[in-house]
């Protein structure tokens, strides 16, 4: 359902920024920015935050690999739109062919026997969660991962976990092939910052 306070805005100052951004960006804001301005103090600030952390933050996994994952784990949601958008971003830092492998199967893909370990973690906790237990925690640690690297995988997990369920309820509008490679731009250059 499209709710129109974040199709426009939910007050003159975020209709304003939309329209401006939108303008000056050649495109139409994509509706997950539009979401980060819906009710800031709630909602848009925090989870800005959180995907900023998850996403951009200090971690052993590059950019890339934590946007594959994300893309990954929004095939799983079936997120049609978070696929497009994260996979685009993750095909700016490595190649295409890459990411249509791992969104397609992760485990025949040429990606690193670290990051299938940790897309295999990721797989039972997003589609079997009930199934997850400490043995599969030891078994990616085991197969190399640290567990930093284990808990920012599931850090983006749990938030596109999140991100998916919105971006399919609120219905996000589907951008062309053009404007998810413009957004990725924006986004490997500024970041998910709120």
């Amino acid at each position: 359902m499209r709710l129109p306070e974040i199709e426009h805005g939910d007050g003159l100052a975020n209709r304003l920024l939309i329209r401006l951004i939108s303008m000056v960006s050649g495109m139409r804001l994509p509706d997950a920015a539009r979401v980060a301005f819906y009710h800031k103090d709630f909602f848009g600030d925090a989870m800005g935050a959180w995907t900023q952390a998850a996403m951009r933050g200090p971690s052993p996994w590059s950019v890339a690999e934590r946007e594959l994952m994300a893309c990954v784990v929004a095939k799983w949601n079936a997120c049609a739109f978070c696929v497009g958008a994260h996979g685009a971003v993750a095909a700016k830092e490595m190649q295409r062919t890459q990411v249509d492998q791992a969104t397609s199967d992760f485990r025949t893909a040429p990606i690193s026997g670290r990051l299938k370990s940790a897309l295999a973690f990721l797989e039972l906790m997003t589609l079997r969660p009930g199934d997850l237990n400490a043995g599969h925690a030891r078994a990616a640690l085991d197969a190399g991962l640290s567990r930093e690297a284990l808990t920012d995988a599931i850090a983006i997990a749990a938030l596109f976990g999140i991100v998916t369920r919105y971006a399919e309820a609120l219905d996000f509008a589907m951008p062309t092939p053009a404007e998810f490679e413009r957004a990725a731009d924006m986004l490997l250059k500024r970041g998910y910052a709120p």
